[in-house]
């Protein structure tokens, strides 16, 4: 980076539970310890990291520590390599596991941590017990994680809040709003029968009177909010009762919306405290080491809209791959005019096509029923059946037409999705009733989250959905990918039980094929991945042989040619195009060890004259020194002489 004055970032992808997030933690340490100035601000940067996991990861039955949402760290160097800032981007929270976990699964890891950690008297004041007393904790049938202690991370959490300049009382507003999400969990229902039409009501009171006690709303407001709906006609505002499903949905979707804005909160909040805007005369001297650590790919018995949306990024991440490593290497190849045999690779562009960027691609389509009105799981599945099912190669339909559920043939095998839930998980609704009832609150934190009412039904708006949002999200951190010059981890997962020195082969084959590694080794072995331009070549080598003038006043590519005959002899494996010297690994690294040991040599040169004339230097001044004692002293002597003489 410093070299080359470019922009650089660092591609983690595998499958989930690979070990993306600890070689992110791996790389952002390495950074840390080789910018050598352990400072405040390194420091801010890497306590970031356990109040993101906290938040925003969790046990599954592959991983006991998944990340539950994407975020790219992009950390900024000065001139000198020191780190002076960083910024961070997460990408779509799994909002849906804070209200419902599969079986062994739990919920994220700060609910548990919280209530492991807190002291007696917290515990005490937030009215909380133990995790299994909570429905949104205990639906997994797992309160603990391998490898996780959660009182003491809850420890190390609280102290990075501190570091990352979170006051206190912004800290304990946070544990209060978790702890009311908690009691939300636990609002039971009861449902009866009013005029032919099913009407519930709440009835545990109790709880009612602690959730509303730390969100500071009045209770009236919180009963109303969550077991009736208003319809806004021309003319008149109707209040209509809610069922019992409808009640629960309306619960389970004040949590995931008061969640998904606590943790873009706490996301902007670091940001603010490690993010260092550039001054305009620091621009030119600032570069960036982007880190992307982003859900793997996931295939489970049964895969929803989330899934689609993490496949759809791993889709593009493996695009991105495939355009820097194969299409762009032949292309520079092909212009060039190297002497070349082309590598065959596997091109997922097309399967991008299908989900999103063809006109009646998969997202527009689910985008387009979840806009009308009437739109459901099925009308949008007969679309995607209408529009995509003579696509056999990429796109699965089911053989049986009662089946709701359609396939897609990713690169790294199809994945099978269950179209229920689909529209009402990409409209991401969040009412009127519930977003005046946050309003409503005397707890000032609470309303500040949501005083961007980006996401919320208001009038005359159209609301940007789920879908739409995390694919502009997605342009966007494509676009600056695409300006920076990448570096790839592909992260294998040596086998699906989550235990140490078990090594399935089949497992880790598979991997090493649809992640294109294969013939990324083919291409590597037969390419010439390093080049320079002719000008930075001669400019860097030249002192490797000598008469070579500056670049700037010499035939580069003669002189490139000179230096690499010189080095590696007239047959060596090195390749010279029209504008750039293209070289192996071993070439390049030979390069620089002869560069090293001239630099070195030179420098003891330079060394040896500088101590010579310091030395040198010191001798005239010595002598001159003993030229004056002499003087003195032979005066003194013969004044003492003259003096016996009288």
């Amino acid at each position: 980076m410093r070299t080359t004055q470019r922009d650089q970032c660092v591609i983690i992808s595998g499958e989930s539970g690979a070990g993306k997030t600890e070689s992110t933690k791996l790389v952002l340490q390495f950074l840390a310890t080789v910018s050598g100035q352990h400072s405040w601000i390194e420091q801010q940067v890497l306590e970031a990291n356990p109040i993101m996991e906290a938040f925003g990861n969790a046990k599954t039955v592959r991983n006991d520590n998944s990340s539950r949402f994407g975020k790219y760290i992009d950390i900024h160097f000065n001139a000198s390599g020191a780190i002076e800032g960083a910024k961070i981007e997460q990408y779509l929270l799994e909002k849906s596991r804070i209200v419902s976990q599969a079986n062994e699964e739990r919920n994220y890891h700060i609910f548990y941590c919280l209530l492991a950690g807190l002291s007696v008297d917290e515990r005490k004041e937030l009215e909380l017990t133990t995790a299994g007393d909570y429905h949104y904790l205990s639906q997994g049938r797992c309160l603990t994680a391998d490898g996780r202690n959660d009182a003491s991370d809850f420890s190390e959490i609280r102290s990075a809040l501190k570091v990352l300049m979170f006051k206190e009382p912004e800290i304990w507003s946070i544990f209060k709003i978790l702890a009311a999400l908690l009691h939300l969990g636990n609002v039971k229902y009861q449902a009866s029968m009013l005029s032919n039409l099913e009407v519930t009501e709440i009835v545990d009171k109790e709880n009612i009177s602690r959730i509303a006690n730390l969100l500071q709303l009045p209770e009236s407001s919180l009963i109303t909010a969550l077991t009736t709906r208003s319809i806004v006609t021309v003319n008149e505002r109707v209040v209509a009762r809610l069922g019992a499903a409808q009640a629960l949905d309306v619960r389970d979707g004040l949590v995931k919306h008061i969640y998904g804005r606590l943790f873009i909160h706490i996301v902007r909040r670091i940001n603010d405290a490690i993010y260092k805007p550039q001054k305009g005369s620091d621009r030119r001297y600032r570069t960036s080491i982007g880190i992307l650590d982003i859900f793997g790919f996931e295939n489970f018995k049964s895969n929803s809209f989330e899934q689609l949306c993490i496949n759809f990024a791993n889709e593009h991440l493996q695009q991105f791959f495939v355009q820097h490593v194969f299409k762009l290497e032949q292309a520079e190849y092909d212009g060039q005019d190297i002497n070349w045999r082309k590598i065959e690779f596997i091109d997922n562009q097309s399967a991008l096509d299908l989900i999103a960027v063809r006109s009646l691609s998969i997202m527009s389509l689910i985008d387009e029923e979840s806009i009308f009105p009437k739109g459901t799981d099925l009308t949008m599945l007969n679309k995607l059946h209408q529009n995509h099912s003579k696509n056999d190669r990429l796109y699965v339909k089911p053989k049986s037409d009662l089946s709701k559920s359609f396939g897609i043939n990713h690169f790294a095998g199809i994945v099978m999705y269950n179209a229920k839930g689909f529209l009402e998980k990409n409209r991401d609704h969040f009412g009127s009733d519930l977003y005046e009832l946050i309003h409503g609150s005397g707890f000032k934190f609470l309303t500040n989250l949501f005083e961007d009412s980006d996401g919320m039904d208001t009038a005359g708006r159209i609301r940007q959905t789920i879908g739409s949002k995390f694919k502009k999200s997605l342009e966007t951190l494509m676009s600056q990918l695409q300006n920076c010059e990448p570096f790839f981890i592909r992260c294998i997962k040596p086998n699906e039980f989550k235990t140490p020195m078990s090594f399935d082969r089949d497992l880790v084959l598979k991997q090493l094929r649809y992640s294109g590694m294969m013939e990324t080794i083919r291409i590597r072995k037969a390419g010439y991945p390093i080049r320079h331009d002719y000008a930075d070549f001669v400019a860097r080598y030249r002192a490797l042989v000598p008469g070579i003038g500056p670049a700037t006043k010499v035939d580069c590519y003669v002189a490139a040619k000179t230096i690499c005959s010189t080095v590696f002899g007239e047959n060596g494996d090195f390749q010279l195009g029209r504008t750039k010297v293209f070289l192996k690994d071993m070439q390049d690294l030979m390069l620089e060890q002869e560069h090293e040991k001239q630099m070195t040599r030179k420098a003891t040169i330079l060394q040896k004259t500088i101590r010579g004339w310091i030395q040198r230097r010191k001798y005239d001044k010595m002598r001159f020194a003993a030229v004056i004692i002499q003087k003195y002293w032979k005066s003194y002597i013969q004044r003492k002489k003259y003096k016996q003489v009288i």
